[in-house]
């Protein structure tokens, strides 16, 4: 019976929006082909890759594999694929396997302690970091143990009794452990810190455990930040990403390689940040995406041979687009993942001898040739402390200049983190702009791809200048004759929901209408309930009961959304999930139990079992069913 309701509603939406205009609905982008390239097959001459389709009114998902040649073809579907692709997991000599399991390393739950209360339901701590971004601490581990490939010996555990995972959590994978070229040494990465001082600390290191010896080596005991990514070239030579300062996750991601013992920072003095790298086949040079302008871009700089001929960086793509990763080199061929705000990731190659982006893989075509799509425009606006800011502005598709619009400011959580030409399945600009919308997406200050320096400014002073910012890109665009000025609305989530909390308090009648999705509402119960807690110490300046800390006393008083509710006066839209312990279920009740006792028009939608995102599909229909009838409803 539900699902005879679900394919009805579904059929319904979807023939009303059709119908109107061919543009995209939330059953549309929910359904697109999602693609995961898996890597380039051992001999360089395909792509093994994946793509995954839901279907909601089954809330199903089917996957699968597909190779394609590099240098372009029909896909093939594949019923195995593992044998074909590279295996890091055995060493290099072929004698090894690496494989990772948990470990109970401590007393947790009423049974842990009282084996005999069989029925119990309790968890007991005696520290910090009893909980981490959706998933409470049960007293175990992730560990890499090693064993002989040949015969049924037994496995080791290169971490023994060490209360320390890896992959790190919450969202470490395969790219936190590599063998050694000589297959001597297992290399990994992970915080050896635990209670409080894990929480306050992003001080990753990358470590060798030495086989023969069973012996662990820190390579980056001197780097108090994070250490992370850690690659061999073809010519055994070492590469990692660093952050330099403890406690700052958004701090300048450098690429340090090893040159003769010496750690070198080959990107000190180039001013951005960067994403990921690859090796090159030679060992000669390093691949790299990082954030440029509102996107990202393709980049590669020179291994130098020593540390005084480090050469700048050169970019390898430039358009208004993403190159979201790198896949891997096949000879001249670079296989990448790109995307922009009209489509979804798609594979592609770069050629190396030519500068020239090839799309590869199609999974999506037929969906996005069926629609009108969206114009993207960069618009600059002029900052109020007379900077020029790059502002995204998304028309609805078959935009009208003569006509008029309701017109959403769009407020980017992170904080930090490129405003980028990114897709995403749930803050979708397409979307968005497909039901009527004009979206304005400003890079405010804090965004990176803009320098350091513009990067950096939002640490400490979050309703500061950047609030400016958003309110100057809002009233530049508000000059245009096409926008409604009479329905503007704010939306954003995570640093976004507290930009538009905040905003509600200080934005002097502008909008009509906010939806703020799992955003801090009270900075003081947010301090004491988040769980990475290096990032509020860094972020906010550090705790609100230190009457001498300027920074964070500034931050709890003056940039605290709660004080200035009392100026709430605009109908708001409150989402909060269940499971997130970034942005805890508090933040959100707090501000709609404050909007109902004003009396202003509000709504809470609560996901009990959706973490920071919203990622079962049929509750992220719900999601954007409820945020364009609220919009519909205020706007």
């Amino acid at each position: 019976m539900i699902q005879k309701i679900i394919v009805s509603l579904l059929i319904s939406i979807t023939f009303v929006s059709v119908s109107a205009q061919e543009v995209m609905t939330p059953k549309m982008l929910l359904e697109l082909n999602k693609v995961s390239a898996k890597g380039i097959s051992k001999d360089g001459e395909n792509v093994i890759y994946s793509t995954s389709k839901y279907n909601l009114a089954t809330d199903t998902k089917i996957t699968t594999v597909y190779k394609i040649p590099v240098e372009g073809g029909t896909p093939v579907a594949l019923e195995a694929y593992k044998n074909l692709l590279p295996n890091k997991h055995i060493s290099p000599n072929g004698t090894y396997e690496i494989f990772t399991e948990d470990v109970k390393l401590k007393n947790i739950t009423g049974k842990d302690f009282y084996p005999e209360i069989k029925n119990s339901n309790v968890q007991i701590y005696d520290e910090l970091n009893y909980r981490h971004w959706d998933t409470w601490e049960d007293g175990a581990y992730s560990h890499l143990f090693y064993k002989a490939t040949s015969n049924d010996a037994e496995a080791v555990d290169i971490m023994p009794n060490e209360p320390f995972d890896c992959p790190q959590k919450p969202f470490g994978g395969s790219e936190d452990y590599l063998w050694s070229p000589d297959s001597e040494n297992i290399l990994y990465v992970t915080k050896k810190l635990s209670g409080t001082a894990y929480a306050v600390s992003t001080n990753t290191d990358i470590y060798s455990y030495n086989l023969a010896s069973k012996t662990t080596t820190n390579l980056t005991e001197n780097n108090k930040g994070y250490d992370t990514n850690p690659a061999f070239s073809s010519k055994n030579q070492l590469a990692w990403l660093q952050m330099k300062r403890d406690g700052y996750e958004a701090d300048k991601n450098d690429i340090i390689v090893l040159i003769d013992g010496e750690k070198v920072n080959i990107t000190e003095n180039w001013n951005e940040t960067v994403h990921s790298f690859t090796w090159d086949t030679k060992g000669e040079k390093i691949y790299f995406v990082a954030p440029n302008f509102g996107t990202v871009q393709l980049f590669e700089i020179k291994v130098p041979k020593s540390s005084n001929k480090i050469t700048q960086p050169k970019q390898l793509t430039n358009g208004q687009f993403d190159v979201s990763g790198i896949v891997g080199q096949s000879k001249n061929m670079l296989v990448v993942n790109r995307r922009d705000m009209n489509h979804a990731t798609e594979l592609y190659t770069y050629n190396l001898k030519k500068g020239t982006l090839q799309q590869l893989t199609h999974a999506n075509d037929a969906t996005y040739n069926s629609i009108s799509l969206s114009k993207i425009e960069k618009r600059t606006v002029k900052t109020t402390d007379g900077k020029d800011m790059l502002t995204w502005v998304i028309y609805p598709p078959n935009f009208d200049s003569s006509k008029k619009y309701p017109t959403i400011l769009y407020c980017k959580g992170g904080p930090q983190g490129p405003l980028s030409q990114s897709y995403s399945f749930r803050w979708n600009y397409q979307l968005m702009a497909a039901n009527g919308y004009i979206i304005v997406a400003p890079s405010r200050r804090g965004m990176s791809g803009f320098g350091i320096e513009w990067n950096e400014q939002i640490s400490k002073d979050y309703g500061g200048q950047n609030m400016k910012d958003y309110l100057a890109a809002i009233d530049d665009i508000s000059k245009e004759s096409y926008v409604d000025t009479d329905r503007l609305g704010c939306v954003g989530a995570s640093y976004g929901g507290y930009s538009a909390f905040y905003l509600a308090g200080i934005h002097e009648g502008r909008f009509k209408s906010f939806i703020a999705h799992d955003g801090m509402y009270n900075l003081r119960s947010m301090y004491g309930t988040t769980e990475e807690l290096f990032f509020v110490n860094w972020d906010l300046g550090g705790n609100y009961w230190d009457k001498n800390n300027a920074a964070a006393q500034k931050s709890f008083n003056e940039f605290n959304p709660a004080n200035f509710v009392d100026k709430w006066d605009t109908p708001i839209l409150i989402i909060q999930g269940g499971q997130d312990f970034r942005i805890p279920i508090g933040q959100g009740l707090e501000a709609f139990q404050a909007a109902q006792l004003k009396g202003i028009k509000s709504k809470l939608l609560y996901f009990p079992e959706e973490n920071h995102w919203v990622l079962d599909g049929q509750n992220s229909f719900i999601w954007h069913t409820e945020f364009y009838k609220w919009l519909e409803e205020t706007l």
